[in-house]
C-alpha cells in the first residue's frame, strides 16, 4: 500500500469511527428523551411534554415561559399549567380553532431567560407568549440571575437538539458513587459535608462510574467541538432602567419588558402573569417585585392591546400544604387552579391575535 492510500485508508477509517459513535450515541439520546418526554424530563428539542410538530390550519399556538413553576417540578407533564392550560382551553372554546399550549418552562431560570427562549423557539411560530416568573429573580440586582440553561450545550445552540444523554450519565455516575443517593452526591458537589453514614463504593462499583464517566466524556467531546464553532453570546447585566424600574428589581423588570418587545415586534401577543404569592419572609419582597412589574407593564404598555396583565398573586395559597408541597411548586390540582386563573386574560390575547389575522 502506497503512503497515500495508506493516508486515505486512515483517515476514511477515523471518519467512520467517528459517525459511527456519534450515531450510537444519538441513537440512546432519542432512546432516553422517548422514555422522559411524557414523565419527567424534556423532548429531543428541549421543551416538557410531546414534540408538537407542524402548526395546523387554523390552529392558535401559546408558548408558556418561566422556571420550574412553569415546567412543573414534581409533578407529570400533562399536570403542569401549560397541559391543563391547553384543556381548559378547549373546554371554552368548543368548535372553535384549536389552542395548542406548549411548555418552554426550564427549572431554575429566571426572567432573563425570556428572550433568548423566544428566539429558540420562534420556528414554534406561536402567537401568543405567556410569561410567568419572578421567584427565580428574587435575590434582585444584588445577585441577578443569567441562567439561559439550553445554552450551555453547543448542540442545542447550533443545532436545537437537546442533548439528555450527559446529564443523565453525570448522574448516573454521582448516584452509584453515593449509593444511590442522588442528594448526597449533589450536597457534596457543593461542598457540603456528608452525614454519618458515607457510602463507600466497592471496586465493582468505582469501575462503573468510571466507565460512565468515560462515557459521558466522550458524548461531550462532540459538543466543545461544536463549541468553537457556535459560541453563546456573553451576558449583559443591564445598570439603569430606561422604563422606570429601580433597585433591586432592574434586571428582572428590563429583562420582561425585552421579552414582551421581542414578542411585539414579531407579531405576537403577551400575557404578563404575577404569580401566585410567595409567603414567609419573602412575602413582602415578592409582593414589592410584582408591584413593580405591574408598574411598568402599565406605564409602558397601557392602552396597548397586545399586552395583558394577569395578576394571579391570590389565586393560591402557596403556604397551604394542600396545595404546594414545598411552599411554592404546586400540586396537579392547584396547578389546574392557575390554569383556569389563565384561561380569561389569555383568550383575551388569543383573540388580539385572531383578530390581527
Amino acid at each position: 500500500m502506497t503512503r497515500r492510500r495508506f493516508i486515505a485508508f486512515a483517515l476514511a477509517a477515523m471518519a467512520l469511527s467517528a459517525v459511527v459513535t456519534v450515531a450510537g450515541l444519538l441513537a440512546v439520546d432519542l432512546y432516553l428523551h422517548h422514555r422522559a418526554e411524557r414523565s419527567a424530563g424534556l423532548n429531543r428539542w428541549g421543551y416538557r411534554g410531546p414534540v408538537v410538530g407542524a402548526k395546523a390550519p387554523g390552529e392558535l399556538r401559546v408558548v408558556m415561559l418561566g422556571g420550574s413553576t412553569v415546567f412543573g417540578y414534581g409533578v407529570m407533564w400533562d399536570q403542569a399549567i401549560p397541559a391543563q392550560l391547553e384543556r381548559a382551553l378547549a373546554q371554552r372554546r368548543p368548535g372553535l380553532a384549536s389552542a395548542r399550549v406548549v411548555n418552554l418552562g426550564f427549572n431554575n431560570e429566571g426572567a432573563y431567560a425570556f428572550q433568548p427562549t423566544l428566539e429558540d423557539f420562534a420556528y414554534l411560530d406561536y402567537d401568543v407568549v405567556c410569561l410567568y416568573e419572578g421567584y427565580n429573580d428574587m435575590p434582585g440586582d444584588e445577585g441577578p440571575n443569567t441562567a439561559v440553561f439550553r445554552h450551555r450545550s453547543a448542540v442545542f445552540r447550533l443545532t436545537g437538539y437537546f442533548p439528555l444523554l450527559p446529564l443523565v450519565l453525570d448522574e448516573k455516575a454521582m448516584s452509584l458513587r453515593y449509593g444511590g443517593d442522588l442528594a448526597a452526591a449533589y450536597a457534596a458537589a457543593r461542598g457540603e459535608r456528608p452525614g454519618p453514614n458515607v457510602f463507600r463504593p466497592n471496586l465493582a462499583q468505582r469501575t462503573s462510574a468510571n466507565a460512565l464517566d468515560a462515557a459521558k466524556a466522550l458524548s461531550e467531546s462532540l459538543g466543545r467541538q461544536l463549541d468553537r464553532v457556535s459560541k453563546a453570546p456573553p451576558s449583559a447585566l443591564v445598570k439603569t432602567s430606561a422604563i422606570g424600574c429601580a433597585f433591586p428589581w432592574v434586571n428582572y423588570c428590563d429583562s420582561v419588558h425585552r421579552a414582551v418587545d421581542y414578542a411585539l415586534a414579531h407579531g405576537q401577543r403577551v400575557v404578563v402573569v404575577s404569580q401566585p404569592r410567595l409567603g414567609g419572609t419573602l412575602t413582602e419582597a415578592h409582593a414589592k417585585q410584582q408591584a413593580m412589574l405591574g408598574a411598568m407593564v402599565a406605564r409602558v404598555y397601557g392602552g396597548d392591546h397586545r399586552v395583558v396583565w394577569a395578576d394571579l398573586s391570590g389565586v393560591v395559597d402557596v403556604n397551604n400544604p394542600g396545595a404546594s408541597f414545598d411552599g411554592m411548586h404546586l400540586n396537579p390540582q392547584s396547578n389546574a387552579v392557575v390554569a383556569e386563573a389563565l384561561v380569561a386574560p389569555v383568550l383575551a390575547a388569543l383573540g388580539s391575535a385572531e383578530s390581527s389575522r
